[in-house]
């Protein structure tokens, strides 16, 4: 199985670009899940020392992931190519939505405002 995780708000309650604290639950699990063979993707916004400070950040509570914003090298093989967005079996991020639940978007409030 291959998982994506997402950094801010689900690896680290910290407010960005800070680390920590750590989601030890979330961490400790995907600690398990890899040593039974899954796959790990961190998946983030985080780009330059941001992302640099996550990663050594996660190395520190023992999590190392198999990619970081990119696909494993066993999905690009099998694709013949690398898309942008990442192929997983279950993404872990605290803005998900299933597909099941997609009636309470109505319901949510927007993190951004558009102005035209």
């Amino acid at each position: 199985m291959i998982l994506g995780v997402d950094f801010d708000g689900t690896l680290s309650f910290g407010a960005w670009p800070e680390v920590g604290p750590a989601n030890t639950q979330l961490i400790e699990y995907l600690i398990e899940r890899k040593n039974i063979g899954d796959k790990l993707i961190l998946w983030t916004c985080r780009q330059a020392k941001a992302l640099e400070d996550a990663v050594e950040w996660c190395k520190g509570q023992g999590l190392v992931f198999d990619a970081i914003n990119d696909n494993i090298p066993e999905i690009i093989c099998r694709y013949g190519g690398n898309s942008r967005k990442i192929s997983c079996d279950i993404y872990i991020d605290d803005r998900a939505l299933g597909v099941d639940l997609y009636n309470q978007i109505e319901s949510m409030k927007p993190m951004y405002t558009f102005v035209s």
